[in-house]
């Protein structure tokens, strides 16, 4: 059978919702088609520290932050062993930062193919205001991005 492209590592975000599961039931599929590695990457988003509120956030942001890191290791390495059949070979990686280049900047590390993701099915004003992480990787990113739609509610 004809390859289109020999694709051997998929990085797959996710940030726990229903539509990035969605997006990897896709990753896997592909995974099992190419017989490839699959990625699976969070991104922990710090927390802004806003000036004048008077909130101690930022004394005790390294804190917070590691925390935050820890729950989403444990969670992403969970969700590792309960959607990502045994004989995908696979991996986690848990990052800080901003989502949309640090999951461009994952892929070119980890010298991906392809990287697969779902859209948060947000419309009009909501996708005005938040930005789209989806939108931003299809951007940046230096291979093809494999965009799964969200389910419709």
């Amino acid at each position: 059978r004809q390859k289109m492209f020999p694709i051997k590592k998929i990085l797959c975000p996710t940030d726990f919702s229903d539509p990035s599961y969605e997006g990897l039931k896709k990753a896997i599929e592909i995974a099992e088609h190419f017989t490839a590695e699959l990625i699976l990457v969070h991104i922990v988003s710090p927390i802004p520290n806003i000036v004048g509120t008077g909130s101690p956030t930022g004394f005790h942001f390294p804190m917070v932050l590691e925390e935050m890191e820890a729950q989403a290791t444990k969670k992403i390495e969970a969700d590792a062993v309960d959607h990502i059949p045994d004989h995908i070979r696979s991996k986690t990686i848990v990052k800080t930062g901003r989502p949309a280049d640090q999951i461009v900047e994952t892929a070119v590390e980890e010298k991906a193919q392809i990287i697969v993701m779902a859209t948060h099915g947000q419309s009009g004003w909501q996708r005005f205001v938040s930005g789209s992480v989806t939108e931003r990787v299809v951007r940046m990113a230096t291979c093809p991005v494999f965009v799964v739609p969200a389910p419709e509610e």
